[in-house]
This record gives C-alpha cells, sequence and structure tokens, in this order.
C-alpha cells in the first residue's frame, strides 16, 4: 500500500546526523511545527506504514486503516503547534493514531464486556508463536494457519482490551508509553493487557491451540 521510503532530503541530513532516532524525530517534529514541510514530509514517511498496520490490526479493514493514516497525519499537521518537544513524537502520533482508530470502532457500537476478575497469571505465550526461525514446510502450513487464528481472536477483542494489546505485542510498547498513549496510568494498562491475554487464552483453547 504504501511506498518503500525515500532517503532523508538533504535538508534533514545536515540537521538530523548523527542523532538518536528519538532526537532525529523531535528535531523534525521541530522543523516542521516550523513550518518546513519537508521535515513534515520525512516525518509521513517514518510513520505511514506504522500507523496503518496499527490500524488495519485495530480495525480490520483496509480502505478505514489508509483513512486512519491520511486522518492522523491531516491532525498531526493541524496540531504541531501543540507539540511538546519534551515528549517523544512517537508517542504523540501513537496516541492520535489509536484515537481515530476507538472513536471508528466506538461508532461501529460494537458492545462487549470483560469486566468480570480473570485468574492471575499470563498462562501461554500466544504472541511467540507469531515469529520463529527454523522451521519445516509442514510446520510453516501449520503455523500460518496458526496466525490466522490469533489474528482473527484478536480482532475479536473489545476495543479496550485490543488496543492495549496490539500496542504491546504487535508494536513492541512498554507498559509506560502505552500508558502515556492511552491517557491511563500503568495499573490500568497493565490489567488490559493482562486480560487481553486472558481473553485470547480462552478463545485459543476453544480452537485447540493452547
Amino acid at each position: 500500500m504504501a511506498k518503500a521510503a525515500r532517503r532523508p532530503t538533504a535538508r534533514a541530513d545536515e540537521q538530523t546526523g548523527g542523532l538518536s532516532v528519538k532526537e532525529m524525530e523531535t528535531r523534525l517534529a521541530k522543523l516542521a511545527k516550523g513550518g518546513d514541510r519537508r521535515a513534515f514530509a520525512e516525518l509521513v514517511e517514518l510513520y505511514k506504514d506504522k500507523i496503518y498496520h496499527l490500524a488495519y490490526r485495530m480495525l480490520h479493514n483496509a480502505q478505514e486503516a489508509e483513512d486512519i493514516v491520511q486522518e492522523t497525519f491531516l491532525k498531526l499537521y493541524a496540531n504541531l503547534h501543540r507539540y511538546d518537544e519534551s515528549q517523544k513524537f512517537s508517542t504523540w502520533i501513537y496516541r492520535i493514531g489509536t484515537n481515530l482508530c476507538i472513536d471508528r470502532l466506538r461508532k461501529r457500537k460494537a458492545n462487549y464486556s470483560l469486566d468480570a476478575d480473570v485468574s492471575e497469571g499470563d498462562g501461554n505465550d500466544w504472541h511467540t508463536m507469531l515469529a520463529s526461525d527454523g522451521r519445516t514446510p509442514e510446520e510453516e502450513l501449520l503455523l500460518s494457519e496458526t496466525q490466522r487464528l490469533i489474528r482473527r481472536a484478536i480482532d475479536s477483542l473489545p476495543e479496550k482490551y485490543r488496543s492495549a494489546v496490539i500496542l504491546r505485542y504487535m508494536h513492541d510498547l512498554s507498559l509506560q508509553e502505552i500508558g502515556e498513549i492511552l491517557d491511563m496510568p500503568v495499573t490500568t494498562v497493565k490489567t488490559r493487557v493482562h486480560r487481553g491475554r486472558e481473553y485470547l487464552r480462552r478463545r485459543l483453547e476453544k480452537e485447540s491451540l493452547l
């Protein structure tokens, strides 16, 4: 869907060379905030695929995911003047994209409830099934079906658990970062991730995967 990332522009090279990813993104955001359109274009290149994959996993609809990408960057551009340079840029853009996805899900009026307490313990690490090396062709075929079932189970998660699980296991974000993105305490994030995992564990047990 998205073109391969372009090589940074000459100006971006000059002003971000030798910086860490966080520092580079902050510098680009600062330049974009000051009206540098090329710097903003670099931010788009850095994050358009990440936001697309986030939106697709949350919405399970390619066209809506494309729409979320466009809406995210439109909202980002319109609010650049509000960007706090002490904040990680990745946290800010993920928050925008995630909130837009949540708004879409709420409009679908899908009502679920998993508020009942669940037993303690993480159970089986279903997410480790998503990546491994050294398999036979037969194992690869089995894994393909397993991945499909896991992704279908993730798609069935209630919205409030789905966003936390996707950010944690598909985007490898820390509980602290997820808390900042979803604007909630780390303890709440931990609870939602745990309940999401329990929901998935029960769902996958029915599929005889665990």
